[in-house]
């Protein structure tokens, strides 16, 4: 099988709707030999190179009008090493291509976000997470890296590899592109285990006034806030015996198909037309999901069909600093005057020790905001952004923000670190592009 090399196709466009980008040409390698290849190409033709997976970013971290290089011939696991008890995985895999792949095998990751439509690549780079008391976001479970750097040559690199390689893994597990074009990923896996998700409403002030109890006391602690109400629906996650419980079919497309998505996308239709409905529509939405529990395999927990499609953006602060956070956060929605119809979503991860991660170095709460598609964000996320920078917060790279070079050496202790290994492992910029340009400087 031979890589596809095509002219302008038209417009490429992400998942949300935010981005837009004409390629000079699309390259789909069918092996890293060829996306080498495509590499030195663009380098040779002068033109900048960016690979994208599922386009599940809101920014524009992997537009380009250069060299687009879409990875969907680089699928499927490489190997599988149960003495070492990691896998493999070449980086256009997509995340739920590899929980089904990884179950059959009698196996599974730590931790997961909650959703599973990105490639390996793009929700590692981008710096995705889940929630979790120990365990951490899916770029902290790499224990190697495979990538094609900006001279068209191979590199590979673990922890515990030369000086330089080690340098790279600390960098590249969230490498935002900006290194090289990652090829192959290998995770730390674990025999696959049961989770039991226990999911109840519960009073916003009880959440904020319980929360490091409920973190404290649970593996993976989540909970979604409803604008315009006093009302959260909570998710707890922890490790069980058994037996399975999956949801039943019909309890599951009840909620998870008909209210979380069917509904919900009606009742987006009707707040977009009119929005002075939307306070009663979040009312009735906060208290639609009713209080269940059930038991079953990682990704089945960890993960839920999103079809409503919306823009959305998300900070880390402290951990320390979320209470202070979210309170600020619903004052200024109840004085602005806003009409936010989507749910508010906190999660939680561990310090970790990649460069660039949002929980580098320090414990992290994420806060998520988020705004039906089609419907004007830009006032709601610039009040939030003014709340979450207020408390040392770190955007996620792959969710709308305004932060620039400036800011972000300011939030990330070891910013300069990675913009050196930038310097030497592409001098060219050969994969710049206007969003890296802002948030790691010229």
């Amino acid at each position: 099988m031979s890589s596809t090399t095509s002219a302008k196709n038209g417009t490429w466009r992400n998942w949300g709707g935010t981005v837009g980008a004409r390629p000079a040409r699309e390259v789909t390698p069918a092996s890293v030999e060829e996306l080498a290849a495509a590499v030195r190409k663009a380098a040779e033709d002068d033109l900048r190179v960016k690979a994208v997976g599922s386009g599940h970013s809101f920014t524009s971290i992997a537009a380009t009008d250069g060299v687009m290089i879409r990875p969907d011939l680089l699928t499927g696991i490489r190997r599988i090493d149960r003495d070492a008890m990691t896998v493999t995985v070449e980086a256009g895999t997509p995340l739920r291509r590899l929980n089904v792949a990884l179950a059959r095998e009698g196996l599974s990751l730590a931790n997961m976000g909650d959703i599973m439509e990105q490639t390996v690549s793009g929700a590692t780079s981008t710096g995705t997470h889940g929630t979790g008391r120990e365990s951490s976001s899916i770029a902290a479970q790499i224990k190697g890296l495979e990538l094609v750097t900006a001279d068209g040559s191979v590199l590979t690199c673990s922890a515990e590899g030369t000086e330089e390689e080690r340098a790279v893994f600390a960098a590249a597990r969230v490498g935002l592109g900006a290194l090289g074009i990652v090829t192959a990923i290998t995770f730390a896996v674990e025999p696959v285990f049961l989770l039991t998700a226990r999911e109840e409403p519960m009073a916003f002030e009880r959440v904020l006034a319980e929360f490091d109890q409920l973190w404290a006391e649970n593996e993976h602690f989540e909970f979604y806030w409803f604008p315009h109400t006093g009302n959260t629906n909570t998710k707890r996650n922890n490790r069980s015996a058994g037996p399975e419980r999956p949801v039943g079919r019909l309890s599951g497309w009840f909620e998870d198909e008909f209210l979380s998505n069917g509904v919900f996308q009606a009742a987006n239709w009707v707040g977009r037309a009119v929005p002075a409905t939307i306070p009663a529509i979040a009312r009735i939405s906060s208290r639609a999901l009713s209080a269940r529990t059930y038991t079953d395999i990682p990704y089945k927990v960890f993960t839920s069909p999103r079809r409503v499609r919306f823009v959305e953006m998300e900070y880390a602060v402290p951990r320390a600093a979320l209470v202070d956070t979210l309170r600020e956060l619903k004052a200024m929605v109840d004085r602005s005057g806003l009409r936010v119809s989507f749910p508010v979503e906190v999660r939680t991860a561990p310090a970790d020790d990649i460069t660039l991660s949002t929980a580098s170095g320090r414990d992290s709460a994420y806060v998520a905001v988020h705004m039906f598609r089609g419907t004007p964000y830009q006032r709601y996320f610039t009040a939030a952004e003014r709340v979450f920078t207020a408390h040392e917060g770190r955007p996620h790279w792959g969710k709308l923000h305004t932060r620039d070079a400036d800011h972000l050496a300011g939030v990330y202790p070891r910013f300069a670190e990675f913009t050196a290994l930038r310097d030497r492992l592409d001098p060219r910029r050969l994969f710049q592009n206007d969003y890296l340009r802002r948030v790691l400087g010229p």
